[in-house]
């Protein structure tokens, strides 16, 4: 959460004052490395976590999880830079049952779902899920269900039970 959104207690981690602070945040995770090559996202992203206070480290945990976990529960990860908002990308299988939308922030900031087929194929982006179960799924079920015979096509995912697998065969 950036400063300005939440409060003073978050550490000002502009580029301007990570360009002041440098000795103090990330030399102490680049002992050893005499290369730029030898530096690792993961290092970078390990000195500006220390810079948060345990509380604080937990409650961005909390409040923005790298990963959403889906009702089958396959952990899909959370694109934070995405122009669209936090995203995640998922097979419409894997959200049956669910009847509210996923959200970050303590539920203040929907995730932006891009529903794909069994094939991981886009068929539709959205900021409300149950309005999509309600809406357009009609559509994409017909559409779908002839494409991809041997998967679940429920006249209402909301309480249906999610699935990562294709019907077995015969059924």
């Amino acid at each position: 959460m950036p400063p300005a959104a939440e409060g003073e207690e978050w550490p000002d981690v502009s580029a301007h004052a990570l360009t002041l602070n440098i000795e103090t945040w990330l030399a102490p995770f680049l002992a050893g490395k005499t290369a730029l090559g030898e530096i690792s996202a993961a290092d970078v992203s390990n000195a500006l976590h220390a810079l948060l206070p345990h509380d604080l480290a937990r409650r961005l945990e909390s409040e923005a999880p790298d990963r959403f976990i889906a009702p089958t529960g396959s952990e899909l990860a959370i694109d934070y830079a995405a122009e669209a908002g936090p995203t995640i990308s998922v097979k419409v299988q894997e959200l049956f049952g669910l009847s509210k939308h996923p959200s970050v922030a303590a539920g203040k900031i929907p995730l932006v779902l891009s529903l794909l087929s069994p094939a991981r194929r886009p068929i539709q982006v959205t900021r409300d899920l149950p309005a999509f179960w309600r809406g357009s799924w009609a559509d994409v079920k017909k559409e779908m269900r002839g494409r991809y015979p041997r998967h679940v096509w429920p006249d209402d995912p909301a309480t249906a039970t999610p699935t990562r697998r294709a019907k077995p065969r015969g059924t």
